[in-house]
């Protein structure tokens, strides 16, 4: 019999297990089949020991020794920081790569709300039309250079073409592109992971490259970003803004580069890009449709 042991508690309600969540996975898995939600640590480890797929948000590499009949670990996240990346002979490892949809909406929205006014209209002051129309420009026709093109940048790509925008990917293969690429780009969106040697990909010398039109878009981690020299080159105008909902220290501290209030043309996220209630659902949705649950 499988036994599914289900630990996804998270301070956000969304990135929980919910009752409608948990009715979704009864009709993915094999009849017969066990479900067991832990809702903390110590009730996990007590029901390891009988789990044959796991998913969580978090796993140690010693917990293999007490899971003597797991055939899957699996996360929702795409981040590879909170569970290992191999395990024993027979466990396969999955992380999910379902996020593409929703985070290719939050980039949407915050790049027309940029281009379309939404952004200045409040920061502008009453009535700021005759301001705004200087600000206001069309999304189709521009040219955005997505770094990190896997499944999740290839997603936004795809609705960034939809919407007439110009695509240039960034991945491993091209890396020796980006430079050149980055002279012509209106956006430059940033989709990369902690874990293949990132940091800082995004510094001084990259954002001299950049237009001054350019708006730089973050949604995978923070650790990208120079955040001293993204601080120095939007002050100075270098650059014509940034849009981020990722950070180098999350929740964003005040004292960080990013975090005074004196960084012009700045929009805050709280790493939200890819927020919706029904995001575990669809997470044990893609592991079904992987053949992962049988």
């Amino acid at each position: 019999m499988n036994v599914y042991l289900i630990w996804l508690e998270w301070p956000e309600k969304c990135f929980r297990t919910s009752p409608e969540a948990l009715a979704v996975l009864r009709g993915l898995v094999p009849k017969g089949s066990r479900i067991v939600r832990a809702k903390t640590e110590a009730g996990f480890l007590r029901e390891l020991p009988k789990a044959t797929h796991v998913v969580t948000w978090s796993f140690r590499k010693e917990w293999f020794a007490k899971a003597p009949k797991l055939r899957l670990l699996a996360t929702p996240a795409a981040g590879r920081e909170l569970v290992p990346t191999e395990g024993p002979k027979g466990v396969a490892i999955h992380f999910g790569g379902f996020h593409g949809e929703a985070m290719a909406e939050s980039v949407l929205a915050m790049m027309l709300a940029w281009c379309r006014g939404v952004v200045w209209s409040e920061r502008l002051g009453h009535w700021p039309k005759i301001a705004l129309s200087e600000r206001c420009y069309r999304l189709a026709g521009t040219k955005a250079v997505i770094l990190g093109y896997g499944r999740i940048g290839r997603t936004i790509g795809a609705r960034l073409e939809a919407l007439g925008v110009e695509v240039k990917g960034i991945r491993r293969g091209n890396a020796g592109e980006l430079g050149d690429a980055a002279k012509t780009a209106d956006w430059l969106v940033c989709v990369l992971p902690s874990d293949t040697g990132t940091t800082d990909i995004v510094d001084a010398k990259l954002l001299k490259r950049l237009p001054k039109r350019c708006v730089i878009v973050n949604v995978g981690r923070g650790n990208a970003i120079d955040e001293v020299a993204l601080a120095d080159a939007l002050k100075n105008g270098r650059i014509a803004g940034a849009l981020l909902d990722v950070w180098k220290r999350e929740p964003l501290p005040k004292d960080s580069p990013l975090g005074r209030d004196d960084v012009p043309n700045l929009l805050r996220m709280p790493h939200a890009a890819a927020f919706h209630m029904q995001y575990v659902a669809d997470a044990f949705r893609e592991l079904a449709s992987e053949g992962l649950l049988k």
